[in-house]
């Protein structure tokens, strides 16, 4: 099952349980997207292409939270935080920090990385090999620890 049909149905479960939270997540992922697959000369989105805008709809929610509760504003983070929950559910599980160490370890040695200078190429291939289980301030976080 796609990605788009997993959506559908969950929109109809939500619709159902008149979950407004959970429906109004869902319609994001929906129209996010369609609006990718409509773009111009765009060629049908592959699974990567999925998680890639399911991660990115989960940071603008973040920030969002992290914004209102910034300004005490928790009336309106609680929502933000409601709707990461519900889009997260449709990400593949994470990798542990001890996998995503195991990775970076590798990309270090392959890559015979010896500074800071190499940072960027451990960074990116540790990315590649994550496939998107893992967020790229954490692994740069631990690429640079691991580097210094």
């Amino acid at each position: 099952m796609s990605l788009q049909d997993n959506v559908m149905t969950a929109m109809k479960t939500a619709m159902k349980a008149k979950d407004s939270v959970a429906l109004e997540a869902l319609r994001a992922i929906k129209s996010a997207l369609l609006l990718q697959q409509t773009e111009a000369g765009s060629s049908p989105l592959t699974e990567q292409d999925e998680i890639k805008i399911l991660q990115k709809l989960v940071k603008q929610r973040k920030d969002s939270a992290a914004i209102y509760t910034e300004q005490g504003r928790q009336d309106l983070a609680e929502p933000e935080l409601a709707q990461v929950a519900v889009i997260e559910t449709f990400l593949p599980e994470p990798l542990s920090e001890e996998e995503l160490q195991v990775l970076i370890t590798e990309a270090i040695s392959s890559l015979n990385a010896s500074g800071m200078k190499d940072m960027g190429k451990v960074i990116a291939q540790v990315n590649e090999k994550a496939e998107g289980r893992a967020e790229g301030k954490i692994i740069a976080q631990m690429v640079k620890s691991a580097l210094s």
